[in-house]
């Protein structure tokens, strides 16, 4: 991104058109046209969106444009009929050159950060897509682009918790599998970077959760613990990164709450999720650490039923515009 990615529009994908993106798409747009500092475009065809809106052929028009329209840049491929609530594989060119075209301009220089509304894999495997998901797809995009690796973490943010996750969409009984020193230690690296870069935390306080019951009990109820995150968290510490030994999973999210940590991260999907959502099940932000650009996301699915009865609500859409402008900001102010 260029050095001014935080006076830049965020550009905000079209998601899946039969779902609640485009209901809250407008919505969001709604809640924030009278906002300087909160302007995105959105990729995607006019039409879609029950607000005013108005086409754009450069991202740079988005700010001028969006207090009296959503700025819409159009999509080059034609989107099928859409029927709200009633997803259609054909849509999936359009989703992915959405996804893609938000991807490049970020890269590029021309939107400050991206902003993806919800997809369905289902849609898109059936069309072909050979990602494993949404993720994957833009850490792809930015690897051909940048030439350079990258592994996305996934942080969930809300109610107070930032909580970064050390595996994702896995059966719990492989989850030990995948809690190798290699794979924590990175995680943990990028966790404390993102922390620190994106979030503006001087000096970032991380916690492991434990996997078992009470972190293990000394290996009483489960090694991991003492075999794999304990030994591993004392040589990240003797690095530079502020990591504690694995916590209690009961307890370590309310320890954040009071104060003792700025960032956590779960060794499990649930076990990161629960909290946030309980916390703010509205609210809730899904962002993605570790890639080149700032990517947040809504915290929910497509929600056909929802987007079908006019019913979808835009809380975490708003919430994933107004961190990742304040994402890019404490870029712009890092470098």
């Amino acid at each position: 991104m260029t050095s001014h990615s935080s006076s830049l529009p965020l550009a905000v994908t079209m998601g899946d058109p039969a779902g609640c993106g485009p209901q809250i798409t407008a919505r969001a747009w709604q809640a924030l046209r009278e906002d300087a500092g909160a302007p995105f475009y959105v990729i995607a065809e006019a039409d879609l969106f029950d607000c005013a809106t108005r086409d754009i052929s450069n991202p740079a028009d988005a700010a001028s444009v969006f207090p009296t329209a959503l700025p819409v840049l159009p999509l080059k491929a034609d989107l099928p009929p859409v029927e709200t609530g009633r997803p259609n594989s054909a849509s999936a060119k359009g989703i992915l050159e959405s996804i893609e075209t938000a991807t490049q301009h970020a890269l590029n220089g021309l939107a400050g950060g991206v902003v993806t509304n919800p997809i369905s894999k289902a849609v898109l495997y059936s069309a072909g897509f050979a990602h494993p998901g949404h993720t994957e797809y833009l850490a792809a995009i930015c690897e051909e682009a940048t030439t350079k690796p990258c592994k996305p973490v996934m942080m969930l943010v809300g109610g107070g918790l930032r909580v970064a996750l050390a595996t994702i969409h896995i059966p719990l009984i492989s989850v030990p599998l995948h809690l190798t020193p290699e794979h924590l230690s990175e995680t943990a690296r990028i966790t404390a970077e993102a922390l620190h870069r994106d979030f503006g935390i001087a000096s970032p306080r991380l916690a492991f959760t434990g996997l078992n019951p009470h972190a293990g009990e000394s290996g009483t109820i489960g090694t991991e613990e003492r075999d794999i995150i304990n030994p591993l968290a004392a040589r990240l510490r003797a690095e530079g990164i502020d990591i504690s030994d694995a916590r209690p999973g009961d307890t370590v999210f309310a320890e954040m709450l009071d104060g003792r940590f700025d960032g956590i991260i779960a060794m499990t999907h649930d076990q990161g999720l629960i909290p946030v959502k309980t916390l703010d099940f509205w609210g809730g932000v899904n962002t993605t650490l570790g890639l080149p650009i700032v990517r947040t996301s809504p915290d929910h699915g497509t929600a056909y039923d929802a987007a079908r009865d006019n019913e979808a609500r835009p809380d975490s859409l708003i919430s994933a515009i107004r961190l990742a402008r304040k994402m890019a900001s404490n870029r712009l102010a890092h470098v």
